[in-house]
């Protein structure tokens, strides 16, 4: 990997580092793309059951790194001719291309989660921040809109005003403020410790069914009824019946039956995704 990402797999866990502590992992070229690489990579692994996404240094990511970003003209003039793309662009990936990985992803967030920051931490599946944690929409400050996915994560999170509100203003919200909004899961003094408990629930779980349940929610969450009612129906023949389906009807029988409370059966690898 790039040296502005630090991947580190244990067991069923990806541990992935921004890697920039020096500039508080503000987001340069490098490091949007060694962040899509990174997503890209653990998509294709399908041992791994969760990802937990964290920043080296004092911040989890400072947001645009806005002196090194326009450095260089003819990078700039990639990022521009970027926005006349049909599809979603290499900046929209910085958060999308987590969306897509078929596993759940845990931003811990501590120190500044600015701009570029916040919309990687919203692409996560669960954010759990630091109390004094510092986060903002912070695009306005620059003159810019959010662009990094900011708009499909934020409409599932809050009320049209809300992200209206920290979008016009780009407010700094303390870890605090953001859980009572809505845009953090949890507060916790050591959010990678809390994510890891987390993880241990979680992979008592049909990787199977933890992969079409982030599949189906993602699809159905601001769908009609019908469409969310069919992708229901849909992602149900994907796992009914399937080996890690078995194995959990198994594993729930083996637990009831445990003086210890422990499953035996283990699950095969993730088959969805």
């Amino acid at each position: 990997m790039s040296d502005r990402v630090e991947l580190e797999i244990k067991g069923p866990v990806a541990y992935v580092r921004l890697n920039r502590p020096e500039k508080h992992n503000g987001m340069d070229f490098a490091l949007l793309k060694a962040v899509v690489k990174t997503a890209q990579q653990l998509k294709k692994n399908r041992d791994i059951r969760a990802v937990l996404l964290s920043g080296n240094g004092p911040s989890f990511c400072s947001g645009l790194d806005v002196k090194a970003m326009f450095a260089d003209p003819k990078r700039m003039a990639h990022g521009f001719a970027a926005l006349h793309s049909p599809v979603a662009n290499i900046f929209q990936q910085w958060g999308m291309a987590w969306r897509e990985l078929p596993v759940p992803v845990i931003a811990c967030i501590h120190g500044n989660c600015f701009g570029a920051g916040i919309q990687l931490a919203l692409a996560a599946d669960i954010r759990i921040a630091t109390p004094d944690a510092k986060l903002s929409v912070m695009e306005a400050k620059w003159g810019l809109v959010p662009d990094m996915s900011g708009t499909v994560t934020l409409r599932e999170l809050l009320p049209l005003d809300v992200a209206k509100e920290l979008t016009f203003t780009g407010r700094v919200l303390s870890g605090e403020a953001a859980h009572a909004l809505g845009l953090v899961t949890h507060v916790d003094a050591d959010p990678q410790a809390r994510a890891e408990a987390l993880v241990a629930e979680i992979v008592q779980r049909s990787p199977d069914a933890v992969a079409a349940g982030k599949a189906l929610l993602q699809e159905a969450w601001l769908a009609s009824d019908e469409d969310a009612l069919a992708a229901e129906r849909r992602w149900q023949r994907r796992v009914m019946g399937r080996k890690n389906q078995r194995i959990a009807a198994k594993r729930n029988t083996e637990m009831a039956q445990s003086e210890r409370g422990e499953a035996s059966t283990p699950y095969q690898p993730r088959k969805l995704g």
